[in-house]
């Protein structure tokens, strides 16, 4: 009789089959929303899950224009950059961020940074398609929906 073998099975980049999801973005809570996004481009969500390769697939994001912020967060959490200058740090809230000509990198930031950093995540933020509304150039790729309102009531605000 054969013994059981417990093999641990790393795939290779070469067998990775990559997936389209599209997700809904409206009335969504930006942090969770984030989460889920960040785990399907690394791949957490197979059971082939290697970390050393990109087996992630492919987010589309509509709307992402629409996501919600709980609590005080819309006036108060502030994105900072440098210009590279001495003293040149600079600030803007999450409401300018939303209200102004890319809403849609208050969603980016949150994806990117629950993504390693590095090549491999660079890679993965590759496989990011956000749009801030309801249009979006993917549609020969037939991606599946991704309901994430209904994965958890706390998910979508007012709900």
């Amino acid at each position: 009789m054969k013994a059981l073998t417990k093999v641990t099975r790393s795939i290779k980049p070469a067998e990775v089959e990559k997936k389209w999801h599209l997700i809904d973005a409206d009335g969504l809570v930006v942090g969770r929303l984030a989460v889920v996004i960040a785990n399907h481009l690394r791949g957490k969500h197979k059971p082939s899950y290697t970390p050393h390769v990109d087996c992630g697939d492919h987010v589309v994001v509509i709307n992402a224009d629409k996501v919600k912020l709980t609590g005080n967060k819309l006036k108060d959490k502030i994105y900072y950059k440098h210009t590279g200058y001495a003293g040149g740090i600079k600030e803007v809230t999450a409401d300018k961020v939303l209200g102004g000509r890319f809403p849609e990198r208050v969603l980016e930031k949150a994806v990117e940074r629950m993504i390693p950093r590095g090549p491999l995540g660079r890679a993965q933020m590759r496989a990011l398609h956000l749009y801030a509304g309801a249009e979006h150039p993917h549609a020969g790729t037939q991606p599946e929906p991704l309901d994430v309102a209904s994965m958890n009531r706390k998910n979508k605000v007012g709900a």
